[in-house]
């Protein structure tokens, strides 16, 4: 779920993106150095930036407690994924292959019975298909070389794999007031950065924010401050309002089979 310090960081990614566009080492876009970063700036630090005629960049939210803006109904989204697991079946001998990732289902319908086996961190395809075989051996006779399983006697077999898949929903929608705050030496590094950033968030007025969501950016208001008891400080504060989600996001189980007694005692419909 995104909360508000995953919009000041996406709001403080987009400016340093647009002011390092070929990245933080290189020169920006203005020809100054310029650090950008979430929070209040150290006093001291800032001072030795200023004198050393480097721009700082800050984003911090308002006091203000902002608004619930929640409007759309509660809709379930679901993201499908492949399994990384592969099962193959020929006469009476199952092969496990793929990757054996956290998450992965593999099961084996045999003669009517099914068994399953979740994968567990650490597993490769040989400890899935020796912990799918000590399954079977509960009832029936079956032995694992590697990643193959031998069933003999076994006249049907159906293998399949699956993996857990996500589901969200929207909980609730909320607006805030963001500041991103300009600390200049000169007045003109301050007019110079901060049409730069106004300008580029008028243009992009979305930041994408966790779990495929994202935030609306909008203007609000600018407020410019040259403090007399520092000469070399010219600040200027833009202040957007930013509307965003809170995602709720679960982790559901794949069905293997439509109907069976999975290791022989629990039944799915």
């Amino acid at each position: 779920m995104a909360d508000i310090s995953d919009v000041e960081q996406a709001l403080a990614a987009s400016i340093t993106s647009l002011l390092y566009p070929l990245g933080p080492t290189q020169t920006s876009i203005l020809g100054i150095i310029c650090r950008i970063y979430r929070g209040w700036p150290n006093s001291a630090t800032l001072n030795s930036d200023l004198n050393a005629g480097i721009a700082n960049v800050t984003i911090v939210a308002d006091n203000q407690s902002g608004k619930t803006t929640t409007r759309y109904l509660r809709e379930w989204r679901y993201n499908s994924v492949s399994t990384s697991l592969t099962a193959d079946v020929t006469g009476q001998t199952i092969s496990v292959g793929g990757v054996a990732l956290v998450g992965n289902v593999i099961g084996a319908l045999v003669d009517g019975l099914a068994y399953a086996y979740r994968v567990c961190s650490g597993d490769t395809p040989d400890l899935v298909a020796a912990n799918l075989c000590a399954a079977m051996q509960t009832n029936r006779i079956a032995t694992a070389h590697g990643p193959q399983i031998d069933v003999p006697g076994a006249t049907a077999i159906m293998m399949r794999t699956v993996c857990d898949n996500s589901a969200s929903y929207e909980g609730r929608r909320q607006e805030k007031d963001v500041r991103a705050i300009c600390w200049c030496p000169t007045p003109l590094i301050r007019d110079a950065l901060s049409a730069t950033i106004d300008l580029s968030v008028d243009q992009s007025p979305f930041l994408p924010l966790p779990a495929n969501t994202f935030a609306r950016v909008s203007y609000r208001n600018t407020t410019t401050s040259d403090q007399s008891q520092n000469a070399l400080l010219y600040r200027r504060d833009l202040v957007y309002c930013v509307e965003y989600p809170t995602v709720i996001s679960v982790s559901l189980p794949s069905m293997l089979f439509g109907a069976a007694a999975i290791n022989g005692q629990i039944t799915f419909g």
